[in-house]
Parts: structure tokens; sequence; C-alpha cells
């Protein structure tokens, strides 16, 4: 448990483990009538055969996911998926996370300072009390600056006012990378785009067969139709319509609610009695 609703899996998954790069993704079923999710890779310990996921308990599948415990088992797993990230040396790079989109820029990060870049890490959450992956993001990091949108932590903003900030005291920013939810995306591209510094976000559109085949996560990208899974999931935050992936998230959102209570309402409630006593002596 990394924070609250945040849970980090190692998962025994050796040929993924082996071959997946910082930016790609994989897709797991928990069982049989469960539905297919993508998570981003969060690390690999290939010497291990582990495979890494960090993700957020927000809906029916991703709380099934985290009702797991060491030794169950995934009843399918496959990846790994989409693009990688474009590495090389740029210069200095800012590398943003909101959320739980920390654990998806690591990768990126450490890939970015192996590669000789200066790097500076900008990672925002909600309070102090939902930060997570701070010390692992210093050590890829030449500057790591942890925002909170309340101040909990004693540095109140948001990802964006802290990436300004950086921009104002005249830093050169060569290159710009940034995972977390749609809108803060959408606001450090808005953020860069009047300076000219290139910027990199990494899309998470609803998707389903997750290799090119459905086009069911097709986003518009500079006039162009594209499928995250396969042209993606990283793309040009400058030419990303931000507002039709925020409107086509939304499409199944009563459907997702109804999922969900239905889910919570079959759990059992307090024991194995459902909370009533006595039956367990």
């Amino acid at each position: 448990m990394l924070s609250p609703g945040i849970k980090r899996f190692e998962l025994d998954a050796a040929e993924i483990a082996r071959k997946a790069l910082p930016g790609q993704f994989v897709v797991l079923r928990v069982n049989e009538e469960g539905e297919r999710i993508p998570l981003t890779v969060a690390d690999t310990m290939p010497d291990k055969g582990i495979l890494v996921i960090v993700f957020q308990e927000a809906g029916k599948s991703t709380k099934l996911l985290g009702s797991l415990n060491e030794g169950d088992s995934i009843l399918d797993l496959i990846g790994p998926l989409g693009r990688h990230s474009h590495i090389e040396k740029f210069g200095t790079v800012v590398c943003i996370g909101g959320g739980v989109g920390t654990p998806e820029i690591f990768p990126v990060a450490r890939a970015l300072k192996q590669s000789d870049n200066k790097v500076i890490s900008i990672i925002g959450f909600r309070s102090q009390d939902l930060i997570l992956m701070a010390d692992e993001m210093k050590s890829v990091s030449d500057e790591l600056i942890v925002a909170t949108d309340d101040g909990s932590n004693g540095n109140k903003g948001f990802v964006t006012d802290m990436l300004k900030k950086v921009i104002d005291r005249g830093e050169k920013i060569d290159h710009v990378f940034a995972v977390g939810p749609v809108i803060m995306m959408k606001m450090v591209s808005k953020t860069s785009e009047p300076y000219k510094i290139p910027t990199v976000v990494s899309l998470n559109p609803i998707m389903l067969d997750a290799t090119g085949m459905c086009g069911v996560c097709r986003v518009d990208v500079g006039g162009e139709s594209k499928l995250a899974c396969v042209d993606g999931p990283e793309f040009d935050g400058h030419k990303v319509d931000f507002d039709g992936l925020m409107a086509r998230l939304r499409t199944y959102l009563p459907e997702e609610k109804l999922s969900l209570e239905q889910y919570e309402a079959a759990k059992p409630k307090g024991g194995c009695c459902g909370g009533k006593g006595g039956c367990c002596a």
C-alpha cells in the first residue's frame, strides 16, 4: 500500500519483464468474468522475472485486482504493449507526475537520467498523506519538487505552478514529460506551449483489445485520429485534443458507477456471517 487506495504489485512475469521499456503498458484480466484493463509498467526486475504495476482502486475492476493477496494469480496478462518512450540526451528535462502518474513517470525519469540528462522532477498530490514514491523520484533526479494542492507538505500549488516557477527562474528546459490525470496533462501542455518546449504526455483513453483492431482508444492528435495502443500511448501534448479525450472518458460513467455499486453490494459485510455474529462459534 503506497498511499490510501493506491497499491503496488510485483508480478511473476519473466518474459514481459525482460522486454518492457519505459512508457510501455500491459493489459490484464483478473478472472474469467473480469474486464481487460491497461496499466502502465511502473518498473521491472528482469533478473528476478518481476514486473511492477501500480494502480488506484477506483472502480470495480481495480478494486477486484486490489483484493488479491501474495501468491494469488491473475488470469490474463499481455505485454509489453505500445511504443516505448523516446529517450536520448536532450539536455535539461522536466518529468512531471500527478498522483498515481508518479509511478508511471519514474522509469522514464530514470532512463533520462541514465542518458546523462539533467532531470528536474515535479510530482503533485492533493495532500501530504497521498504523497508516494518521493524517495524513488529523488534518487533519479537532480532536483525534486513535491507539491500538494492544499499545501499540507509546505509547498502549496499545482504541478503547473511549479513548472512555471522553474521556467521563470531562467532554467533552459529542453523537454517535458508528463503523466497523470488528463486535465493535469492538458494544463502542463498549455503552460509549456508558449515557450515552445517540446512536451510529451502519456494518454489513458478507454481501451479494449490494445492491439489496434477495435479503434476504441482513438484520440485526436494534430487533427488526425490516432490509436493510443499502437501509435502511443505517448503523444505531443501540444497537438492532443484533450477536451475530446475527456468527453470520451465520460462515456460510460453511469455504467461504471453501477458496476462498482453492484460489486460493493455483493461483498460480504463484517465477517463470515455478514456481521450478525454468533454463527461462527
